[in-house]
């Protein structure tokens, strides 16, 4: 494809690292982000396990102003699943206090950003043309949609759309469900409360097997999440001429640096499909890469 047949006008955008990093390993990956990566936008905060999140809080102004210095547009990600009086609480004064904008990933949160500008995260169903309308009517400025959709429904979304936003997952592995229970603590033969957060030994998610001893999904903490690694970089050109507007990769434990260059290069027309499939499948590696759900088939397939 040439430069005319796709330009630089979309964002490319680094969701919140769903992982349990060491917060001085998360700090130095978003300094590395800030001084390298070609994104424009990065989201920060503590999705997936509250539990973590004081870990990271003390270098969360650090980290935003290097950013924000490097040109990124920074946005702070909610916890997806609030069940505590503590969690609603640490809610109430993120969304009171953040001079940042916000990704609302539970209708809790979006309930209380109601009539101010946030973005509605993939954690909250998206499906159908009325509920996108609901969302941008509220208040919403951007809204990333479910990774279990196909290329017809985005389609569809985005002709209903009138030019807003829209973000769509396309790297990386993607959450799939959440629950109440911890999953890795389970597998260890521990309770969420006493969870010695052994999910920070699996820096990727942990892989599950069927009973045959196949992969079929990862578990981190309290997410499921997909195997396969998302890749949607052959499909970035299609997507972009339907009206998408952003383009998420989820932080993996590799180097992002590089995956960001190649679909900002891709995105710029200055990659072909061949090359870019190429580089990322050089070091992108702890698992097969997959686009099935754009395709409308099972989402753990590669539709070549």
């Amino acid at each position: 494809m040439s430069s005319q047949e796709m330009n630089s006008s979309a964002k490319l955008t680094l969701g919140p690292v769903l992982y349990n990093w060491p917060a001085e390993q998360r700090r130095d990956f978003y300094f590395q982000v800030a001084d390298e990566a070609p994104v424009d936008v990065v989201y920060i905060g503590e999705v997936t396990c509250s539990k973590r999140a004081p870990f990271l809080t003390p270098f969360i102004p650090e980290i935003c102003d290097r950013l924000e210095q490097a040109g990124k547009e920074v946005v702070i990600s909610t916890l997806s699943l609030v069940m505590s009086k503590r969690e609603r609480k640490e809610q109430h004064e993120l969304v009171q206090d953040s001079p940042w904008l916000l990704e609302a990933n539970d209708l809790s949160a979006i309930g209380l950003l109601k009539g101010r500008g946030h973005i509605v995260g993939p954690f909250v169903n998206v499906y159908n043309e009325d509920t996108l309308d609901y969302f941008y009517r509220d208040g919403a400025q951007r809204v990333v949609l479910p990774c279990e959709l196909s290329g017809k429904a985005i389609a569809r979304l985005l002709a209903s759309n009138q030019n807003r936003a829209i973000e769509i997952q396309a790297f990386g592995r993607v959450p799939l469900a959440l629950s109440a229970r911890c999953y890795h603590a389970r597998s260890h033969g521990l309770s969420k409360d006493g969870c010695l957060y052994v999910c920070e030994q699996d820096p990727n998610g942990m892989n599950v097997e069927t009973l045959d001893g196949e992969p079929f999904l990862a578990v981190n903490g309290t997410q499921t999440m997909s195997y396969t690694i998302t890749n949607l970089v052959d499909e970035l050109n299609n997507l972009k001429q339907l009206g998408a507007t952003h383009f998420r990769l989820w932080p993996q434990n590799l180097d992002m640096v590089k995956v960001s260059k190649v679909f900002r290069e891709r995105l710029d027309g200055q990659l072909e499909d061949a090359a870019a499939q190429e580089i990322l499948s050089e070091f992108v590696d702890f698992a097969p890469f997959s686009n099935g759900f754009y395709h409308g088939v099972e989402g753990n397939r590669l539709v070549e």
